[in-house]
């Protein structure tokens, strides 16, 4: 069924108020051209920098803009919002700066370098709660809070002021633009709850109106492309937690309702996860571009897009808040997209030679184990282990299958996915 709830439309003149307000506290990000992308695609690719805000994501227009229309009797009873993040430390920097005090929910996966950033940019006017599995469950936490409280709760996504602020993205890349003498033909948003891509519609729809908008979702965490299907919000069942910006069960109401409205000029995809990873070590290695997940998922739905040679493409690097300590698993999740990590568990005859049989006519001369861990033995004629293969041509994987079929060792494939990858090579 189709959203039927009446809403006012936002319109351009609002973003423009709403940045006319918050100019004082944030400058406008820079839009950089990015060679590697535009000799890669055919395109002219920008990249709106929204990493190099002070809070490192473009959360901070929204929750400025949105706390500035409390009044001073609402500040006094305090604040209290739920995030995966970087609204937090938006919300965060607003309370330190505007003197009020402030509750703060993220859930529990929220990687400890944003957790740490909220209690700086917060100091003493913060109080940080982890709860929850995801930020769905955070977010209940932090309404009961406000409920009980009569703190004022600050929508991450779904409120006409947090939508507002986000607006104010696109109000500067066409600025930008039209300073460089041309106008936008297709931008591309990351998508978690929908503020961002909401904000931004409501103003290309005013402003720019045959400029395409795509937004690109998670495949863990596809709230939108559920909604469309369903005519509707709906709560996914679960999501994967790694895009942790854009890893939001239901999409907002109020972001799906305009979203809806404004179909004719709106694409949408999903992403996979490594897919995602495989663009923030693009993005790092060539452009020394610190993305988080979320901020490198625009680029990644760059690889989908089909347009016309030369058209003028602007992708949003949402956030930078990215935790050093998950290089690990963004370098295995992208040597696993690109078709170049394997796992299998492979079943050893209890007979000498097996394992130097292994290595010297299965394996390539270019393949390297990264992983090789006996499991317990289920019988005495076989002992099974659990081996992890890096090629160096993902074109190789083919021979490797070949020369496994012909064995008399016993190798199966661990197709990501599945429940024995997951209980045997995500655990490791």
């Amino acid at each position: 069924m189709t959203t039927s709830a009446v809403f006012e439309p936002i319109h351009a003149f609002d973003i423009q108020q709403a940045q006319a307000r918050i100019s004082s506290e944030i400058a406008p990000t820079p839009l950089q051209y990015c060679p590697r992308l535009s000799q890669d695609t055919g395109w002219e690719v920008y990249l709106k920098r929204e990493d190099l805000q002070d809070v490192r994501s473009y959360k901070i227009r929204g929750a400025l803009f949105g706390i500035s229309n409390l009044s001073d009797a609402e500040r006094a009873k305090g604040i209290v919002t739920a995030s995966a993040g970087n609204h937090a430390q938006g919300v965060a920097y607003a309370c330190r700066t505007m003197g009020i005090r402030g509750k703060i929910y993220v859930p529990e996966p929220t990687p400890k370098q944003k957790r740490d950033r909220i209690l700086v940019h917060g100091g003493e006017q913060v109080e940080l709660v982890v709860t929850g599995a995801n930020f769905d469950e955070a977010a209940a936490a932090a309404h009961a809070e406000a409920e009980a409280t009569g703190a004022n709760f600050i929508e991450p996504f779904d409120a006409r002021d947090t939508i507002t602020g986000q607006g104010t993205v696109a109000a500067e890349v066409v600025s930008q633009l039209s300073a460089l003498g041309k106008s936008l033909d297709t931008i591309v948003v990351p998508v978690g709850g929908g503020g961002l891509i909401s904000g931004i519609t409501s103003y290309l729809a005013d402003m720019a109106p045959r400029t395409a908008i795509v937004g690109i979702e998670p495949a863990g965490a596809a709230s939108l492309t559920a909604a469309f299907a369903a005519g509707e919000p709906v709560t996914l069942p679960a999501v994967d937690p790694f895009v942790d910006g854009a890893a939001v069960k239901r999409i907002g109401s109020l972001p799906f309702q305009i979203l809806e409205a404004n179909q004719g000029r709106l694409h949408w995809d999903t992403v996979s996860e490594g897919a995602v990873c495989t663009e923030q070590l693009g993005l790092y290695q060539n452009e020394g571009i610190i993305a988080e997940p979320a901020g490198a998922l625009s680029v990644a739905g760059l690889r989908e897009l089909k347009l016309q040679e030369g058209s003028v493409v602007v992708c949003v690097i949402s956030g930078g808040n990215n935790d050093v300590l998950r290089y690990n698993e963004i370098m295995e999740r992208s040597l696993v997209h690109r078709g170049l990590k394997h796992y299998f568990l492979v079943n050893f005859p209890q007979e000498p030679g097996q394992l130097r049989h292994f290595l010297t006519e299965i394996l390539g001369p270019n393949d390297d184990i990264t992983l090789f861990e006996y499991l317990k033995r289920n019988n005495r004629e076989t002992g099974a282990a659990l081996v992890g293969l890096e090629l160096s041509r993902a074109a190789d994987f083919s021979g490797l299958l070949e020369r496994m079929a012909n064995s008399k060792i016993s190798c199966q494939h661990l197709e990501p996915g599945t429940p024995e990858y997951d209980y045997l090579v995500a655990s490791q």
